[in-house]
Formats: C-alpha cells, structure tokens, sequence
C-alpha cells in the first residue's frame, strides 16, 4: 500500500468513526429531551359521542366544527352510511396508534433538539372523507392528522385512485408528512424561480427529515418504493447530466416542476424508456444530494442551512452524482 493510500484509508476510517460518535451523541441527547405527548382520538370521540353529549365535545373541539353548520349538520353527518364505514375502517387499522404515537413522539424530541423554543402542540386525530391533499396541518399548538388517508395502498377507499398517490396512503407515512409539514414551517421560503431553487427548496425539506426522522428510510422520507429509490440512486449520473446538457437548472420554465418537482406518476425527459421506468419527482431528489453535499463541506448548523440561499448551497456543495 502507497503511503498516500494509507493516508486516505486512515482518514476514511476516522471520518466514520467520528461520524458515528457524533451520531451517537447527538441520539442520546435526543432521548434524554423531555416530551409529554399524548395523542386524542377526535375520529373516534366524534363517533361515539351520543347527540345528548354533542355539545360537550364541541367545547371540547371548537376548531373542529365550522361555525356557518349547526348541530344538526353534524349528527347527520355522524349518521351518513359513508362516514360509519370510514369510522369504522380507521379504528379497525388504528386499533391502538401506539406505533404512530412512538414515532411522533421520537419526531417531537429531534425537533427541540434542533429547535428548543418548539411548543409540543395537542395532536388531534379525525376523518375527513378521504380528502387527501392536506392530510396534517401543523401549528403552535394543535397538530391534526385525517387517519382515513392512511389506511393502506390498496385499501378499498383508494380504488379508482392513481396508483403513485395511493401508494402514499400507508400508515408509515404520517410521521414523514408531519417532519413535511414542520419543514415548510422553518424553511426561508424564497421566490423560487428557476428548477434549481425548486430542487434545492425540495432538498431542504428532505435534509431536514435526514436529521428530525433519522428512524425512518430514506424511501419512506422521500415516499418512493425501494425499487424506485434504487433506480434514482442508479441512475443519478444521467439525471444530472440530463439537467446540465439541457441548460435546465436555471431554466424558469414553468413547465419544469410538473416534469421534474411536482408528485406524478413519472418524471418527463421525454424518453419513451426513462419515462416509463423513472419515479415523478426526481428533481426533488437531486436537490436533497445536493444539499447533503454542501452539509458535508461546510460548517453550517441545520438552522443556517435552511436559511442558506439556493445559489450559494448550489455553488459550496461541490456536487458530484454517484455513478
């Protein structure tokens, strides 16, 4: 062995080491934070309040009841065929929410570890018809998620639905919506203009869940299959050439974040075969690599970064795809 080699080998070995130790430090302060967290069940409240009690549990929930609907639009709403079938649904696939609750609760620690001043807000479960564009909704002091957007991909209620937005109707999925949701709260949301802003913005984001949701993979945080995440992972090389070559990272096209951004069920290069095989998104993607990139080369605090504008993480991150 040169001695170049082994200069490189023992500098590779003390990197890991040191990053092991750093995550290790940083895991165990994490459990030592202090999070009284308790999850109420509204879906099931909301079911099995009788009418003579409906206006205890109002009091109880005022945010949970639009004001222009008196009572009465309520409890026919609790008698509806189609709201007893999904009360009954997502009790049954949420027997006990101990899992859920678990990895909440893991969530909120790594949050007031990177963010101390972060209140832990009531967090309110509830069904809302499938509506499953905003399926949490995050505040200081109440955090809501709808329980009958994640029962299960292939779940009776989703059928008819897309498959690339019924495969993120799975229950692993509500902790990584919520570390979403906390991420567009801290994030310095600038004027995005360019596909790079957007990649970078999305990378953000998923930086962000490297550090608050560490326990969860990095499919579940980006929402791809195995298989998907391993063909992006393949294929990185090309992906970013492909941006590059087609002088589309400071493009402000305004088609370009539904080809590359924006949730679908592939992603458009225009490639009969890249089409077909590719996941949507892919941009988001090559934003978290670059991202990630620049955490490794400088010294900025997770704070820092997400405040760090997209330009100068683009030019300090010294990105290079995996080939």
């Amino acid at each position: 062995m040169s001695y170049r080699l082994y200069i490189f080998s023992v500098l590779a070995l003390f990197l890991l080491f040191n990053c092991k130790d750093n995550n290790d430090k940083v895991s165990e302060e994490v459990a030592n934070i202090n999070v009284d967290l308790n999850v109420e069940r509204f879906d099931i409240a909301f079911t099995d309040t009788p009418a003579s009690q409906f206006s205890q549990l109002k009091d109880a929930y005022p945010f949970m009841f639009a004001s222009q609907y008196d009572d009465s639009f309520w409890l026919e709403r609790k008698a509806d065929t189609l709201d007893i079938e999904i009360a009954k649904e997502t009790r049954e696939k949420f027997k006990d929410f101990k899992t859920e609750t678990n990895e909440i609760k893991l969530m909120y620690q790594h949050l007031k570890f990177y963010f101390p001043t972060t209140k832990i807000p009531r967090i309110i479960t509830f069904n809302d018809r499938v509506v499953h564009q905003n399926r949490v909704f995050v505040t200081d002091t109440i955090t809501l998620i709808e329980l009958d957007t994640y029962l299960g991909k292939n779940h009776k209620f989703y059928q008819g639905m897309q498959k690339y937005l019924a495969q993120q109707m799975e229950p692993e999925y509500i902790v990584s919506d919520l570390a979403d949701a906390y991420a567009k709260r801290y994030i310095l949301d600038t004027n995005r203009k360019t596909l790079l802003d957007e990649m970078i913005y999305h990378g953000k984001i998923l930086y962000f869940k490297d550090k608050i949701i560490p326990f969860k993979s990095n499919a579940q945080k980006i929402k791809y299959t195995p298989q998907q995440l391993e063909w992006v992972q393949s294929n990185e090389d090309y992906i970013w050439r492909y941006f590059v070559e087609k002088e589309l990272l400071f493009s402000t096209d305004a088609k370009l974040p539904n080809r590359f951004i924006n949730p679908a069920p592939f992603s458009k290069f225009y490639l009969e075969q890249i089409d077909n095989d590719s996941p949507g998104r892919v941009g988001r993607y090559i934003g978290w690599q670059i991202v990630k990139s620049y955490a490794e080369k400088n010294d900025v605090s997770l704070v820092e970064l997400l405040n760090t504008p997209a330009q100068t993480i683009f030019n300090n991150a010294k990105y290079k795809p995996n080939k």
